[in-house]
């Protein structure tokens, strides 16, 4: 199948774009643009937690409630949550009110603390991830990759839950980790101009 569609502009982008009204604009300015900033990396890889068994729309459109709920998802004050917390998100009818994912959100807050002690932050950590080049395939031919599943390991390893080697890759997709969009697509080239000017951010020296 094609993986382009075109754009209402008239230019090429990724088929996926078009499935949901909102996925334009994710799709045009977030999704593979290259991110360094730790509390949308904690809240990506928290919201492709909460995408599981679920559609990705069903999660955008609820963005801004789990936001409000999980304080802008800043891990320091979500590792402060209590099980008085849990029951009361588990009545926001906001968000995805699933026990074992709200669970694994603060569960995974403190673990993200321990990561930027170790690492100085969070992005350091999951820049160090980014696959070479060399080992990437043809562009949204695979839901994993040997990158996603290294990582996803990792994360298990240090005791986060919810971080499967999908929802592994489907993080480093929309966080630049990767150029993911499809060849052709006119935002590929936007996305790639952006991965060239980022600057990696490096581990703290201990």
């Amino acid at each position: 199948m094609n993986a382009l569609i075109d754009g209402p502009d008239g230019h090429p982008r990724c088929r996926w774009c078009a499935t949901a009204p909102e996925f334009l604009a994710y799709h045009d300015t977030e999704w593979g643009f290259p991110v360094k900033d730790d509390h949308r990396l904690f809240e990506k890889i928290c919201l492709e937690g909460f995408q599981s068994g679920l559609s990705w729309r069903t999660i955008l459109a609820k963005r801004e409630n789990f936001r409000a709920a999980f304080h802008s998802f800043d891990f320091d004050q979500i590792a402060r949550f209590t099980a008085r917390d849990v029951e009361r998100l588990l009545q926001d009818p906001g968000i995805v009110r699933h026990r074992g994912k709200i669970e694994a959100v603060i569960h995974n807050a403190a673990r993200a603390q321990e990561l930027v002690a170790l690492h100085g932050s969070l992005a350091s950590f999951f820049w160090r991830h980014e696959p070479d080049a060399g080992q990437l395939g043809e562009p949204q031919t695979a839901s994993t990759s040997e990158a996603s599943i290294s990582l996803s390991k990792t994360l298990k390893k240090l005791g986060w839950k919810f971080v499967g080697p999908t929802t592994v890759y489907a993080f480093m997709q929309a966080m630049g980790l990767i150029n993911d969009h499809a060849q052709g697509c006119v935002i590929r080239s936007k996305a790639q101009q952006a991965r060239s000017a980022f600057k990696r951010p490096h581990a703290a020296r201990g």
